[in-house]
């Protein structure tokens, strides 16, 4: 089986994070490996306040020793980071073992949060895994925080935010979230390649229920070039990928319920 890997925090309730990308990778028919960085976890009487509990350097760096070193992925993402020795050893790791389809999603902030969780951990992030990083998929509020744009709302400002980010060293660059815009009715997200622009979109599907979709798209996207795809070809799979997840969402409770990673194989069974 191919091999992939997963570097991102474990988020306990099951529907972000590492459970988000192992659920994913395994519906691509790929063998997926993960190095923990942090666990988060949800305050029930508190509202589901989140809390992160990082993992030493130590943890974390015998963990990719035995992804990189001592087995060898086709290709990984990662995830939310959460510390300076997370976002260097993610470099280290990726440089020396040279993962070309290397995917970034850069985790900012927890769901349900409204503010960046280190700013000057973005920075490092930014100017660290950008340049080595095949497709990069910011959210609307990513993509502002890495180009230094405010207050993004509508198309032309996703290209302007996109143009920003590809100069920084990334290859391709996927803003996700465009349904959010003002008075848009269908999902759509950009993709970014340096030259051309393309529009991916799908039908809106209305649902609280979307914790882990961008975990879960990031996922499908290293998962489609760890399967031989090309940028473009991953990402527009992965938006069949989280649409059809988004069709079989649901509640875990009543804050928060993830979408269904296993739904295209009801539309395509």
């Amino acid at each position: 089986m191919t091999k992939i890997a997963a570097i991102a925090g474990s988020d306990a309730s099951g529907g972000a994070g590492l459970a988000a990308d192992l659920k994913t990778f395994e519906e691509y028919g790929l063998y997926g490996m993960a190095a923990v960085t942090l666990v988060a976890v949800m305050d029930p009487d508190n509202n589901w306040s989140h809390a992160v509990f990082p993992l030493g350097e130590d943890v974390l760096r015998a963990q990719l020793e035995t992804i990189f070193k001592g087995i060898g992925p086709a290709a990984a993402k990662s995830g939310m980071l959460g510390t300076d020795y997370a976002v260097e050893l993610t470099r280290e790791y990726i440089s020396a073992y040279k993962i070309k389809n290397y995917v970034l999603d850069p985790v900012m902030v927890c769901k349900g949060a409204g503010e960046a969780l280190n700013l000057e951990l973005n920075a490092a992030l930014a100017a660290k895994l950008l340049p080595l990083a095949e497709i990069v998929t910011p959210n609307l509020f990513e993509a502002e925080q890495l180009s230094g744009m405010k207050n993004i709302t509508a198309i032309e400002g996703m290209k302007e935010a996109a143009k920003i980010i590809f100069d920084k060293g990334v290859r391709h660059v996927f803003i996700k979230g465009g349904a959010k815009l003002p008075g848009q009715d269908r999902a759509l997200d950009l993709f970014y390649d340096g030259k051309d622009f393309e529009i991916i979109e799908a039908e809106k599907i209305s649902t609280s229920w979307n914790h882990g979709a961008g975990c879960t798209v990031s996922a499908a996207i290293a998962a489609g070039l760890a399967r031989g795809l090309s940028a473009p070809e991953a990402v527009r799979l992965a938006k069949q990928f989280i649409t059809l997840s988004f069709q079989g969402s649901f509640p875990l409770n009543q804050w928060v319920g993830p979408g269904n990673p296993s739904g295209w194989r009801r539309a395509f069974a």
